[in-house]
C-alpha cells in the first residue's frame, strides 16, 4: 500500500524545499546511511547539538494570574483554568463553513511576554479546554523578531470540542512577508536571511452565548518553540532505559475506516492522526460513551475512531491532520492533558516510554527508507508504545489494513531518522522536509513521579 494523497504537511514541505533549493547545496547521504553501519556513513554521521526545543506552558492558578485578564476569572482547584468572569462586550462572529453570524459574549486573557530559549524558526500552540455547548475560544499568536519588528496578531485555532454552535477552523492566508501560519505552525518564511521570533505572546479570547450561564474554561495553554537545524540525517543512538518495555494500547487501524463520512475526509489514509490518537487515549483508559457514540452507523466497527475523526476535523484544513486540534481533543476526556512538542532524541522517548507515557510521532518517508512498513508517505503519524531488547521501536501504526497487523517492530536507525530528521530525499530525488521530532503527548493530570520527571527531561510540566 502506497499513501499518496498529499496531506496539508507538504505545503510546508515545498516551501522547505524551495528555502533549500535556494540556499546552500546538500548532497545526497550515502546510500547505506539509514542502515547505521560503519564506513563512510558512520565517519560523516552528524554530532549531537545542543536542542533548540522550548515549551512553555500556563496551568496553574499563579500562572494564569499572572497574565492579564479583561473580563476573566481564574478556575481554582485541581485543575486550574480560566473562564469568562464579567464578559467586556459582544463581538460578531460569521462562521465561514457556515454561513451563520451571530454575537457572543467575550473576555479574553493575554499570556505574559516569553522569550524563545533559541530565536525560534517555528512555533505550535497547544490547549486544553472545557468548552460546553454555546461556548468556544479563539487562540491567537503575537511575536517580536530578532530585528526589533512584529507579527500580527496571527490565529491559531478558532475552537470547540463540539461543532453545534461553530466549526473549529484554522485561517488561511496569514503572513506579513517574514513568517506564515501554516495551518497550526508558525514558521519563518527565509531562515537563511530573515530574522527569527524572539519573544512572543499568546491571546485567548473566551466567548458564550449572551446571557449563558455556560462558559469555557481553558486548562492549559502552551507553546513549543524551535530551531531545529536542517538536516538529511541525525545522529545514532543505542538502546536506553526502555528497551524491552511495552505499554499496552488497542490497536485500531484507519485503512478498515476508507470510505467512511466523506464529511470528514473520508476514512483511510486521511484518518491517521484520530486513529493514533485513540489509540493513546484509550491507552490512559479513557473512551467515548455509547451516548456519545449514538450518532455513528452502528454497522460500522471501532466507532470510537470515527468519533475521533469527527472531533478533530479541522474545517478549513478539511481533514483531521490539525496537530493542537488532536491535542485538545485528547484532553477533553477526563483527567487527561495534551501537548504538541518536539522531541530531540530518540533516547528522549524511551524516557517517555520507561515511565508509562506513550508517543504520536510525525515522520515522512519513501517505502525503502523504513522496513516492515510496506508503503511511503509524504505525511503520517503513528504510535510509538515501546522498545524491544535490542532498541528497535515497537509502534501501533494505523496504516494496516487490520487491527490484527497494526502492531509493528521497525529499525531503530531508520525510525529515529525519519521522524528526527528535517530534510529528506524523496523518491524522484528532490529534497522534501521532514518534522524534526514533531510528536503528541498525552498524559493523566493525576502524575507518577517517575511520570512528571520524564517529562520535565523533555521541557514538559
Amino acid at each position: 500500500m502506497t499513501v499518496t494523497t498529499p496531506p496539508r504537511r507538504t505545503v510546508l514541505a515545498a516551501a522547505v524545499a524551495a528555502a533549500v533549493g535556494s540556499s546552500a547545496s546538500f548532497s545526497a547521504p550515502a546510500a547505506s546511511a539509514e542502515g547505521g553501519g560503519g564506513g563512510a556513513a558512520a565517519r560523516h554521521r552528524p554530532r549531537p547539538t545542543a536542542s533548540t526545543i522550548h515549551n512553555v506552558a500556563w496551568t496553574t492558578a499563579a500562572d494564569w494570574r499572572a497574565g492579564h485578564g479583561d473580563g476573566t476569572a481564574v478556575v481554582r482547584g485541581d485543575r486550574p483554568g480560566v473562564t469568562i468572569g464579567t464578559p467586556v462586550g459582544t463581538v460578531s462572529y460569521a462562521d465561514p463553513h457556515t454561513g451563520t453570524t451571530a454575537s457572543w459574549e467575550y473576555a479574553t486573557w493575554l499570556s505574559p511576554t516569553r522569550e524563545a530559549a533559541t530565536p525560534a524558526s517555528e512555533l505550535i500552540a497547544s490547549w486544553n479546554a472545557d468548552t460546553p455547548a454555546g461556548t468556544w475560544v479563539r487562540i491567537e499568536l503575537f511575536g517580536v523578531y530578532t530585528d526589533g519588528s512584529h507579527t500580527p496578531w496571527y490565529t491559531m485555532g478558532v475552537w470547540a470540542s463540539g461543532d453545534g454552535d461553530i466549526r473549529r477552523t484554522s485561517v488561511d492566508d496569514q503572513s506579513d512577508g517574514k513568517s506564515t501560519i501554516w495551518t497550526d505552525t508558525f514558521s519563518i518564511d527565509d531562515t537563511d536571511a530573515g530574522p527569527r521570533l524572539a519573544t512572543y505572546q499568546l491571546r485567548l479570547t473566551l466567548h458564550r452565548a449572551p446571557g449563558a450561564d455556560a462558559s469555557p474554561t481553558v486548562w492549559r495553554l502552551g507553546a513549543m518553540t524551535s530551531d531545529v537545524p536542517a538536516r538529511f540525517e541525525v545522529p545514532a543512538t543505542g538502546p536506553g532505559q526502555a528497551a524491552g518495555v511495552e505499554i499496552d494500547a488497542p490497536p485500531y487501524s484507519q485503512n478498515v475506516h476508507i470510505g467512511r463520512y466523506p464529511e470528514y475526509d473520508n476514512g483511510g489514509e486521511a484518518w491517521c492522526s484520530p486513529t493514533s490518537s485513540q489509540m493513546i487515549i484509550e491507552s490512559w483508559g479513557r473512551a467515548p460513551t455509547p451516548e456519545q457514540l449514538e450518532w455513528v452507523d452502528p454497522a460500522f466497527d471501532d466507532p470510537q475512531v470515527c468519533h475521533a475523526a469527527r472531533y478533530t476535523f479541522d474545517y478549513q484544513y478539511d481533514g483531521c491532520g490539525n496537530w493542537p486540534f488532536n491535542a485538545a481533543y485528547a484532553a477533553t476526556y477526563p483527567g487527561l492533558q495534551a501537548v504538541v512538542t518536539r522531541i530531540a532524541s530518540l533516547t528522549d522517548a524511551e524516557r517517555l516510554v520507561a515511565a508509562g507515557i506513550p508517543l504520536i510521532t510525525s515522520q515522512s518517508f519513501y517505502e525503502a527508507e523504513l522496513d516492515g512498513a510496506g508503503y511511503g508517505t509524504a505525511g503520517h503519524l503513528m504510535t510509538v508504545v515501546g522498545f524491544t531488547e535490542d532498541g528497535d521501536v515497537i509502534a501501533n501504526d494505523p496504516a494496516s489494513d487490520s487491527n490484527a497487523e497494526v502492531r509493528r517492530v521497525y529499525p531503530r536507525r531508520q525510525f529515529e531518522n525519519i521522524w528526527l530528521r528535517t530534510r529528506r530525499y524523496n523518491e524522484s530525488g528532490g529534497v522534501s522536509g521532514g518534522t524534526g521530532g514533531v510528536c503528541y503527548l498525552y498524559f493523566p493530570t493525576d502524575l507518577t513521579h517517575r511520570q512528571r520527571t520524564a517529562l520535565a527531561a523533555v521541557g514538559i510540566r
